[in-house]
């Protein structure tokens, strides 16, 4: 089966583009609907590389329209069921384009935070409870080692950083004065629960969730909805379990494949991002796709 061929960009000219993000692409349908298309960019130290990784794109939504469903009677999800494909694009060539990596979605008030949730320490947090025995100010017991579990998984929130420039980790107590006390609690608990539960179910399935980030937004009356991606390797370090072991970074179904290999160039993780080789390109392709299948089975 022929690859399909990669999206860097997509261009919607009936549609208006609202921004294109480090992966997606927005465009405004009407009032109340937005198209995101998730094209093959990548983007590693918050550099959008200048190559796509083929059907990145479509892995990712999929993977997160599966955890959208499998997690309803947790929250309520952005996805519309309104309008088809075929409605907001008639234009059979210009669909194709983004078919399978296009999704409707209800317009929502998107929250100034993204909602980490860690149950390993690695990463940042690693060198974080190395140089203070803390993760984002949260107290651990000492001695954990590198890719340990963590007594309980952990929220660890930031603010929503520009294209280009870095997220900041944030206290609990800013996401209140952020967005208020209810809504700031709602997002911790819910994307814990969010967390706990897709963790059993990888876990099943030989994949550890180690941490993962949520976005929510609000409608006009309040109510909270799961929003962006979910669950996906782009937004979360998945190790196969059994390859994990504590004290080592373990291997990665994620972009950590693509941040180890630009560790051993001379760059200095500055835009421009470096060329990849195609054997880089294709091994990316070929991790994402075996989280799929790992994860959904199809």
């Amino acid at each position: 089966m022929n690859a399909p061929a990669a999206l860097y960009e997509s261009h919607l000219p009936h549609l208006k583009l609202l921004g294109r993000g480090k992966v997606r692409d927005m465009y405004e349908i009407d009032d109340q609907h937005l198209l995101i298309v998730t094209t093959d960019r990548m983007s590693a130290f918050d550099v959008i590389m200048p190559d796509p990784i083929p059907g990145k794109g479509q892995v990712l939504t999929r993977v997160s329209n599966f955890w959208f469903h499998k997690m309803q009677d947790v929250i309520d999800n952005h996805l519309s069921t309104d309008l088809t494909l075929a409605e907001v694009i008639p234009d059979a060539e210009l669909r194709q384009q983004v078919e399978g990596r296009a999704i409707i979605v209800k317009r929502l008030q998107p929250l100034p935070v993204e909602a980490i949730v860690r149950g390993y320490l690695i990463g940042s947090g690693w060198k974080d409870y190395q140089a203070t025995g803390k993760v984002c100010g949260i107290e651990l017991p000492a001695g954990l080692q590198q890719a340990q579990q963590l007594p309980e998984p952990i929220y660890t929130p930031s603010s929503k950083a520009e294209v280009g420039t870095h997220d900041e980790n944030i206290t609990y107590a800013d996401t209140v004065a952020l967005m208020g006390e209810t809504i700031a609690a709602q997002v911790r608990d819910v994307s814990i629960k969010l967390y706990s539960t897709a963790a059993e179910y990888a876990r099943q399935r030989g994949i550890i969730i180690a941490d993962t980030k949520f976005e929510f937004g609000l409608d006009q009356q309040g109510k909270l909805y799961l929003i962006d991606e979910a669950l996906t390797p782009d937004s979360s370090r998945f190790w196969p379990v059994e390859q994990y072991q504590v004290g080592i970074s373990p291997p990665s179904f994620d972009k950590q494949y693509l941040r180890d290999y630009l560790e051993t160039l001379d760059w200095n993780k500055t835009a421009p991002g470096p060329k990849l080789p195609d054997n880089v390109s294709q091994q990316c392709s070929a991790k994402y796709r075996e989280a799929e299948l790992k994860l959904t089975g199809e």
